[in-house]
């Protein structure tokens, strides 16, 4: 297999709800002239907390900084996993949990994750990069994107010697959550972005749901606002609700032959931070184990595991089982 670290230098940042307005230009920009920005790696994605997003250097000098937007400290880098030279098709974030996810949590390498309709794309902290080769170099053949060609990677190329052990916090229990929404993974061909910019543009500015709450008045909601886009080397990738797709041409969006519809399983009760590592493999290890496909999502705040619908119930109970053997442990 072939590991390969892509040339994207990439910012995470969260954009407040009350601040959208102050940012809808740079973003049409971002999302409908990327040729303009020259901006190759964005991504937004709305939770009912706030606006993630996730840009390059580039895209980055786009959003003037404000008392509404947060930027977390750290430049990642990006990589992504391929076969035979083609990179893997998302079903997604478990192909990776034992050969990448697994390895770098027990180094203690915090990861955020990215599935699109096209692959799966693992962000790691630039400063982390040497301990990344050093773990992964086994498994993998490593190659860096350096003006647009792979070039090998060996760990002297990066560590002169072996890395220092690195010590972060333990990962924590956190708790899970699934709202009822029953979401779509699609496509859409650039040439028809214009088609459905109106539609876009309404649904990611104007069309503020309120999350619902549980009619028994649990903590549970019964549906979130959930929104993700992406246009990353020029192929974009959509996460909906249903609901939401209704919305948009039927004959523009493009999703597997199956029509697969996918349940979220939220992670976290508080804001999980960018330090804490091995949350993304406390989700990916147990679904590998029972060969189930997730799509896998970070945010600012919060992660999320998209599921096929169809193993939702098994996947709460999997991963309940999974937190309370953890718990058990914890002095």
């Amino acid at each position: 297999m072939e590991l390969h670290i892509l040339e994207h230098r990439v910012r995470v940042l969260s954009l407040a709800r009350p601040g959208l307005w102050l940012y809808t230009h740079p973003l049409i920009k971002l999302l409908f002239l990327p040729c303009r920005s020259r901006c190759k790696f964005f991504s937004l994605t709305e939770t009912p907390e706030d606006y993630t997003l996730m840009v390059d250097e580039e895209g980055f000098k786009e959003l003037p900084p404000s008392e509404f937007l947060q930027v977390a400290e750290a430049t990642w880098l990006v990589m992504s996993v391929s076969h035979s030279g083609s990179v893997v098709q998302a079903a997604g974030v478990t192909k990776i949990a034992r050969s990448v996810i697994a390895p770098l949590a027990e180094h203690h390498v915090s990861v955020l994750m990215l599935s699109t309709y096209q692959t799966d794309f693992i962000l790691v902290r630039e400063q982390d990069l040497s301990v990344v080769i050093h773990t992964l170099a086994q498994e993998f053949q490593i190659y860096r994107e350096v003006g647009g060609e792979p070039v090998p990677v060996t760990e002297d190329d990066s560590s002169n010697g072996f890395p220092q052990t690195q010590h972060g916090p333990s990962p924590m229990v956190h708790p899970i959550q699934s709202p009822q929404n029953r979401f779509c993974v699609l496509t859409l061909d650039p040439e028809t972005l214009p088609a459905v910019a109106t539609t876009l543009i309404d649904v990611l500015f104007y069309s503020h749901s309120v999350p619902r709450e549980a009619a028994s008045g649990g903590s549970e909601p019964t549906s979130i606002p959930f929104f993700a886009f992406s246009l990353i080397e020029g192929y974009i990738s959509i996460v909906m609700d249903a609901e939401t797709q209704k919305k948009f041409p039927s004959d523009l969006l493009l999703t597997s032959s199956s029509g697969e519809l996918w349940r979220m399983v939220r992670i976290g009760g508080q804001p999980l931070g960018f330090d804490e590592c091995g949350i993304v493999a406390q989700i990916a290890g147990p679904l590998a184990a029972a060969d189930i496909s997730a799509y896998y999502i970070s945010t600012f705040n919060f992660d999320h595991a998209l599921v096929p619908e169809d193993e939702i119930s098994s996947v709460i109970d999997i991963l309940q089982r999974r937190q309370e053997v953890l718990a058990s442990k914890d002095p």
